[in-house]
């Protein structure tokens, strides 16, 4: 057999192996669909809530380590706890299999929110300190509620088994023994990189979008997350908050915020709300 023929018989297999695997990397992923009566949204993801509650749990201890641990404010984590159960039990969060819990963490330096799978909830110090309402505090673990509730942590692992799998394949299809394959290697990469980033910035608007739902059923001012971008964007200005690494850019985020606010009270925010 002459080389020009084993080598178009090679490529052939590369290309016939790549595509088996992104078609079983596609249908694993679009296979896995549930409903979630919260968001009304078709979601694709491969954990119960169970699981997800079990991993946020076994998670928790590291990621407060990582953070300086519980805070030794007991009338901030007093406070956190109050505000994260109001949240909850007055919300269709309540509705939800998962167990909230809300932690302030010991890290005064760091300008950060977060929440696990499963309902475990942390706020730093840092970002703590600059709050000055309970309706700040009220929107920023709202937010975090919502990524619970939507099951963004759920989705974001199998997105993640999702791009691995369609990466893999690119690097299986472009692989030439005779060449330099880091190019092509970091091109895939790249590109699942960007993939991974647009699903990211989608959950954190959508985070947003329900803290504003859940701060107004729970009786706090919505606005009051306009308060908080704003804090955050002063701070982003002398430093760089670790929250903006997956967060977009507060100013844009103020924009869909106010739109939001403006659907659910079309005839004005009402007095009386916990500011």
């Amino acid at each position: 057999m002459a080389q020009s023929e084993r080598s178009g018989s090679s490529i052939a297999i590369q290309i016939a192996i790549a595509l088996i695997i992104a078609a079983f990397s596609l249908f694993s992923y679009f296979g896995k669909s549930v409903y979630n009566p919260v968001t009304e949204q078709k979601q694709h993801v491969d954990m119960t809530p169970k699981q997800e509650i079990a991993l946020g749990l076994e998670s928790a201890p590291r990621m407060a380590s990582e953070y300086g641990g519980e805070a030794n404010d007991l009338q901030g984590q007093a406070a956190v706890k109050l505000v994260g159960d109001d949240l909850v039990n007055k919300t269709d969060a309540s509705k939800t299999p998962y167990k909230y819990d809300f932690h302030l963490l010991a890290d005064d330096h760091t300008v950060n929110a977060f929440a696990l799978p499963g309902g475990q909830v942390f706020i730093t110090e840092g970002l703590y300190k600059h709050l000055t309402t309970k309706g700040e505090l009220a929107c920023v673990l709202g937010h975090e509620v919502g990524h619970v509730v939507a099951r963004h942590s759920a989705q974001q692992i199998a997105k993640q088994e999702l791009t691995q799998g369609l990466t893999g394949a690119a690097v299986v299809a472009t692989y030439d023994p005779h060449e330099n394959n880091q190019n092509h290697a970091a091109m895939a990469m790249l590109v699942g990189k960007v993939i991974s980033l647009k699903f990211g910035r989608n959950d954190e608007l959508e985070a947003d979008k329900l803290g504003v739902r859940f701060s107004s059923e729970a009786g706090y001012d919505p606005r009051s997350m306009i308060k908080v971008m704003e804090i955050l964007d002063k701070l982003a200005k002398t430093r760089t908050p670790e929250f903006f690494s997956t967060h977009p850019n507060p100013e844009n985020r103020i924009k869909r915020i106010t739109a939001e606010i403006a659907e659910r009270y079309p005839n004005g925010v009402p007095d009386g709300l916990i500011q």
